[in-house]
């Protein structure tokens, strides 16, 4: 990962809960490959990885669940109240990580690489990077993230941030520091002129590459951005039938979460797919579409196209999750190469998690994988 010709790394990091992961979203959205690398360290140690059966020797078989996976949660409160088990699981992942990541990085075919770490400034991922991005927010706004996301009480909040090294080491080394305060026009803003004066040459064109569009019919596709957040809201809205009620500033939220691909008849917003890939899977957890459009013609353009942005992510799997009439439409799946399953049936961990924590209720989950050869497999 020392020598990437053509590439221009960006290393993202910053404390908890001052919006790394947003910014990382947006910098996506800008043309960014991005690499979430403490999203990668738990697959260093899944059943099947490198890393599985190095921890195991390391603290011994009472990690594992039923399933013969590595309890995420007991080895969690074994590394953090014991500083000597934190860094010797760190000697084993560190190096996974980072091979993982020059794997992922080589592979990309966007000039500008993102790598989000929390402990970037501190490991080896902080010599590869030409740019330094740091996020920072007020630890008030800090708190209050954690108590609404994430039900901490305030007590439990503060000792989070807390325990963190200081914030202001972080700034103090940045290249770029995005306050983060909580308006998302004022975030996509900071990023966006920040995009333009630290990345070569990739204000206009990667701007542009963004835009997709390719007819299916009378159907075309194109990559939705913060501008099209009024009339995404007001489409989710009616298309709900009220059940969601959306505004423009719930959508531009939503892009520090997810992309969406508009589905257009004549120049006509007929339909939208929400979705994101994060940890190498897809997740596709919005499907909306006018009555009118014709259904299958309609996913074939939309899931092609999402098939496509995933791919250039370097997506091993899609998952989609239907509601409604969608839900039963098995044939039409079938056609597209989805299968219906339960998230237990996936085989992969990083897929059953991914299934597990992103099924919205009454939905039913169809998958397909998209790329046979993944990273961190068994050395």
């Amino acid at each position: 990962m020392s020598n990437l010709p053509g590439k221009f790394m960006i290393g993202l990091t910053g404390n908890i809960a001052t919006g790394k992961s947003v910014v990382r979203r947006m910098l996506e959205h800008l043309g960014a490959y991005t690499i979430d690398a403490d999203a990668l360290t738990h697959r260093t140690y899944a059943k099947g990885a490198p890393g599985y059966q190095q921890v195991i020797d390391k603290f011994g078989k009472w990690l594992l669940n039923k399933e013969g996976e590595i309890d995420r949660k007991k080895l969690g409160n074994l590394v953090f109240s014991d500083a000597e088990a934190l860094k010797q699981l760190e000697a084993i992942v560190h190096p996974l990580v980072r091979q993982a990541a020059e794997i992922l990085a080589q592979r990309a075919t966007q000039p500008v690489v993102v790598i989000e770490a929390i402990k970037l400034l501190e490991g080896d991922l902080r010599k590869v990077c030409n740019s330094i991005w740091v996020t920072n927010a007020p630890e008030d706004v800090q708190a209050e993230r954690l108590i609404r996301k994430r039900g901490m009480t305030r007590d439990q909040a503060l000792e989070r941030i807390h325990i963190q090294s200081a914030q202001s080491a972080k700034v103090a080394v940045a290249n770029i520091v995005i306050t983060n305060t909580g308006s998302y026009d004022d975030l996509w803003k900071q990023v966006s002129e920040a995009w333009k004066e630290i990345v070569p040459g990739a204000n206009s064109a990667m701007a542009d590459s963004v835009v997709i569009k390719k007819p299916t019919g009378e159907l075309s596709v194109k990559r939705g951005k913060p501008k099209h957040s009024t009339p995404i809201a007001e489409l989710i809205t009616r298309l709900s039938k009220g059940q969601r009620k959306v505004t423009a500033s719930d959508v531009m939220e939503d892009f520090g979460d997810k992309a969406y691909m508009l589905l257009e008849q004549d120049g006509q917003l007929v339909g939208l797919a929400g979705w994101q890939v994060e940890n190498l899977v897809t997740r596709t957890t919005d499907i909306f579409l006018e009555e009118h459009v014709n259904v299958q013609k309609a996913l074939e353009t939309l899931i092609k196209e999402v098939e496509s942005a995933s791919t250039e992510l370097q997506s091993e799997a899609s998952l989609v999750f239907a509601m409604s009439e969608l839900s039963t439409q098995e044939n039409l799946w079938k056609q597209l190469g989805y299968e219906r399953r339960t998230p237990e049936t996936l085989g992969v961990q990083a897929w059953q998690d991914a299934a597990t924590e992103s099924t919205p209720a009454g939905s039913a989950l169809f998958f397909k994988q998209l790329r046979q050869d993944r990273v961190l497999r068994p050395i």
